[in-house]
């Protein structure tokens, strides 16, 4: 798969490093990846806050503490699934996506047919 990555390195306290193939590299903190989980139960929640920012969020469940990246484990050849401290593990980050969400990348202007993932 060509937009695969060459290396993953998961730090489970800060975040995590890939090389993509092409030699750049893309460093994801561990809160960012938890905000933009690609679940259904995460998307729900950020349109939800897009249509009421004054909604109220849900209890976490899980550990006391800073929020870790317990674990994380290959999908096929194409994604990603990375456990959370607070018990989040249903999101799958495919490459794609990853790249999509990438924090030091130029993102364009967000408008109404274009905005930030959801």
């Amino acid at each position: 798969m060509t937009n695969a990555p060459r290396h993953l390195d998961l730090d489970r306290s800060s975040g995590l490093t890939i090389e993509w193939r092409d030699g750049s590299s893309s460093f994801y903190p561990v809160e960012h990846l938890r905000r933009l989980s690609p679940s259904a139960e995460a998307r729900e929640l950020r349109d939800e806050l897009d249509r009421n920012p004054l909604a109220v969020l849900p209890a976490t469940s899980g550990s006391e503490g800073p929020l870790q990246a317990l674990d994380a484990e290959l999908v096929g050849t194409y994604a990603l699934r990375i456990r959370f401290s607070d018990g989040h593990d249903t999101g799958i980050y495919t490459w794609a996506y990853l790249r999509s969400i990438d924090p030091e990348a130029p993102q364009p202007p967000a408008d109404e047919d274009h905005g930030p993932p959801r």
